[in-house]
């Protein structure tokens, strides 16, 4: 048997330079509009908590998924001779909608129970909106996967670390808007107290 190969891919270091650059300035735009979207969709809960700072805590929780993403690729990197690509860089913005997303649907739920119920007992209200999405953010996850790790497993060489991108960024999304975006906004609302009591 002889083995043809198709296509060969490698970055240069100008084509790598302009491709953070790009990168860098597509997550910052994205990351603008995520705020500004946030803070308008929640303008009429922001007591006790500002609209705005649903966005910001977003993006703290879908920068924690990005930067596990990157942590996990400098490893094989440094180890395994992975290199960063493309697809790697689509990989990481479909991460960062997909994080995003995930948070928004709890956020959500969390501004419709503001809506209907007194904002006085905020944690109980948060706690609340979180069990409601709970099962909703595992399926969907759990759905999201289950093709993913067959791409990994039986797809071609040339997705299979966009495929592993993809696996660490959204079950790391899950598991941030459950553990991290939440308890942050409890946080954040613990924090407005504590200065207001000071």
């Amino acid at each position: 048997n002889v083995v043809h190969e198709e296509r060969f891919e490698t970055i240069g270091p100008s084509i790598s330079k302009q491709l953070k650059s790009r990168a860098f300035f597509a997550i910052l735009l994205v990351n603008l509009g995520i705020i500004l979207y946030v803070a308008y969709a929640f303008r009429k809960v922001s007591r006790p908590v500002a609209s705005w700072k649903y966005g910001v805590l977003a993006i703290v929780a879908l920068f924690h998924d990005v930067l596990l993403v990157m942590g996990v690729f400098a490893v094989l990197g440094r180890f395994s001779g992975v290199e960063v690509d493309s697809a790697f860089v689509v990989a990481i913005l479909t991460v960062l909608g997909y994080s995003v997303n995930d948070t928004i649907v709890v956020y959500d739920r969390i501004r419709e129970n503001l809506l209907r119920h007194s904002a006085d007992n905020f944690e109980e209200v948060v706690n609340m909106g979180l069990n409601q999405t709970l099962m909703r953010s595992i399926n969907t996850t759990f759905k999201t996967l289950l093709p993913l790790f067959a791409l990994y497993f039986i797809g071609g060489f040339s997705i299979h670390y966009f495929a592993l991108a993809l696996i660490i960024g959204i079950a790391s999304g899950a598991y941030s808007s459950i553990f991290i975006a939440s308890p942050l906004l409890v946080f954040v609302y613990k924090w407005q107290q504590r200065g207001r009591t000071a």
